[in-house]
């Protein structure tokens, strides 16, 4: 008695085969999993500048673990190794420059969708809590970007960390322990950029992911903000699904990105200063571009009163949702805070570019 022979199988199906009964995951289950409704407004990039800051997070990841391979956190040796990757590492240069370029974009675009949140009212209830994580998430990123800066040793960077030590010995109180813990000691000395690059490399990082998995957590949760506040959330023909459309929206942003990241690589690739010399201070101490707008502020007053005012600003922000339903209690004018936004940020836009523009 004879058998019909089973159809050979290929490769593809075999291993289709394999992967599910593994990963019991099917299509349908994976569209329900990620197909969230997603307002109509997030087709614009300018609405969902969220997936750019993380993006540009996994560049700088890739890119700072290639460098650190070469980097030595020593001032004896931090210099030279930088000077090494640049000129001398096959296309050390052009990921050094990566990092860089990658590093103010990120700074950059997690402003820009802070400022979205603020201006389209997305900290209100019930994203109060997810609109400190944010405020964290940028405090977050300034410190990475700062540190990072400060692991190159040259002229400017070992005095702008000194300068920056100087400002935190101000606070009131906890300004001696603050200036400590920054430089692992009363002055710059060989544990501070070892200190620094731990920060840099693993403390901030960490702190960076842990934040932005529960900043996710919380969006997943309340659902993507409507462009206008409403009672009801949107129909479903003010929505598009999440995969593939924007998905793919966000992939296109990233390639977009990647293009825009290698450009500036390579037309303005990563300089190099002079090396860090504690005993010439050098005329002119400039911080990063997104510092300016606090360089001018410490210039404009003594140093206590614009730290401590400085302070109050960034904790004022913090608690904005609660200040803001105060405010709009009590003026009963609904856009208050977008009005007080205006100012601010036409405020910080003036200071940067006093600061930038103005002869040293």
């Amino acid at each position: 008695m004879s058998t019909q022979a089973e159809p050979k199988r290929s490769v593809g199906d075999r291993f289709r085969q394999w992967w599910r009964e593994r990963v019991p995951l099917h299509r349908v289950d994976f569209r329900e999993l990620t197909n969230e409704p997603v307002p109509n407004h997030l087709r614009r990039w300018w609405f969902c500048l969220g997936g750019t800051p993380a993006y540009l997070f996994v560049v700088q990841i890739f890119t700072g673990i290639l460098l650190a391979f070469y980097y030595q956190p020593s001032p004896a040796t931090a210099y030279e190794s930088v000077a090494t990757i640049t000129h001398h590492v096959s296309y050390g240069w052009y990921f050094r420059s990566l990092h860089k370029w990658g590093a103010t974009l990120m700074i950059a675009s997690v402003i820009l969708h802070q400022m979205r949140v603020y201006f389209t009212g997305g900290y209100r209830r019930p994203r109060e809590v997810n609109w400190m994580i944010g405020m964290s998430l940028l405090v977050c990123t300034l410190l990475i970007g700062f540190t990072g800066y400060s692991l190159v040793f040259e002229q400017l960077s070992y005095w702008g960390a000194t300068v920056a030590a100087n400002i935190c010995d101000t606070v009131p109180l906890i300004g001696g322990t603050l200036k400590r813990l920054l430089l692992a000691g009363d002055e710059y000395n060989r544990n501070t950029l070892p200190r620094f690059y731990i920060l840099h490399a693993a403390v901030l990082p960490v702190a960076e992911i842990t934040l932005l998995a529960f900043h996710i957590a919380l969006v997943r949760l309340h659902g993507v903000t409507p462009l206008r506040f409403e009672d009801e959330p949107p129909s479903r023909s003010e929505t598009f699904p999440f995969f593939p459309d924007h998905f793919f929206t966000e992939l296109i942003i990233g390639l977009v990105l990647m293009i825009v990241l290698s450009v500036l690589a390579t037309v303005l690739p990563a300089e190099l200063g002079p090396p860090a010399d504690p005993l010439q201070t050098p005329e002119v101490i400039k911080p990063e571009w997104f510092f300016y707008a606090t360089f001018r502020w410490l210039k404009l007053f003594s140093a206590t009163t614009a730290v401590l005012s400085m302070g109050l600003i960034v904790f004022v922000m913090f608690l904005w949702p609660l200040i803001d339903a105060g405010l709009r209690r009590i003026t009963r004018i609904e856009d208050i805070s977008e009005y007080i936004g205006i100012a601010g940020t036409l405020t910080l836009i003036g200071l940067t570019v006093w600061e930038a523009a103005v002869a040293h």
